[in-house]
């Protein structure tokens, strides 16, 4: 079991090191753990954006995996890879909006008072 969470806590490290797009991904969680905090989001808040954002992390990890797999498998152009890369981007993509449509609903609205009440 430890050999398990050495293999993934690399994962985190390497894909970290290695993917931009999991960057910006992670900035973007750390600013919604800023604002949530400085908001003083409900604890169903809380869990309903940690979901939100491991979700969409977990969705680029697993495209990343799907791009290093299929580029070992062939680095040749193949329209079946290509739409498999593409099927994973896809992924990402839908939880990336459905993320900033669940951060716009609970966020926004408390961002909005908070701005009101400290002009």
């Amino acid at each position: 079991m430890w050999n398990a969470w050495r293999a993934a806590a690399r994962g985190i490290i390497v894909a970290w090191r290695t993917e931009r797009h999991l960057k910006v991904h992670s900035v973007a969680a750390f600013a919604v753990i800023g604002l949530g905090w400085m908001l003083r989001v409900s604890g169903v808040e809380w869990a309903i954006l940690t979901l939100a954002m491991g979700m969409v992390l977990a969705a680029e990890y697993a495209n990343s995996a799907l791009e290093q797999l299929a580029d070992r498998v062939s680095t040749k152009r193949h329209p079946l890879i290509r739409d498999a890369k593409d099927f994973a981007a896809a992924s990402v993509l839908v939880a990336a909006i459905a993320a900033a449509v669940v951060g716009l609903l609970i966020l926004g609205p408390k961002l909005c008072i908070y701005l009101l009440d400290n002009q």
